[in-house]
């Protein structure tokens, strides 16, 4: 059974730092594209940042590139969103997702496989 299993939400104040992480069973991360999406309620869902299965190579979209990396740990069949510099906008719930492409992509069809999701609250 392939999960993925996101972790690391909560309530930051302004300016803080969080770290998400996206814990896979059932298959190994060496083999899929991962990425991180955000989705305010009543709005579209976001692309945030992808990490190729292929390379490793990492990409971060325009509104979090310098606050936000994403980055994996093989060994723990991880992948993490460490997030700085939080502000209000950042405010949703997280989601990573899964994808046989090799390459970054923040298509949603892509991705094959998503977590359930974890919530980040940014206010003071």
């Amino acid at each position: 059974h392939l999960q993925l299993v996101e972790s690391g939400g909560g309530l930051v104040q302004p300016g803080g730092s969080l770290r998400l992480s996206c814990t896979a069973s059932g298959f190994t991360f060496n083999d899929y594209t991962i990425g991180w999406f955000r989705q305010v309620p009543g709005k579209a869902r976001e692309g945030l940042s992808c990490i190729a299965s292929s390379s490793g190579e990492p990409w971060h979209e325009g509104s979090v590139k310098g606050r936000f990396t994403i980055s994996r740990d093989k060994a723990k069949n991880t992948v993490f969103l460490q997030m700085n510099s939080l502000n209000p906008d950042d405010t949703a719930d997280y989601y990573c997702a899964a994808t046989k492409i090799t390459l970054c992509t923040m298509r949603e069809g892509l991705y094959d496989y998503w977590g359930q999701g974890t919530q980040v609250t940014v206010a003071s």
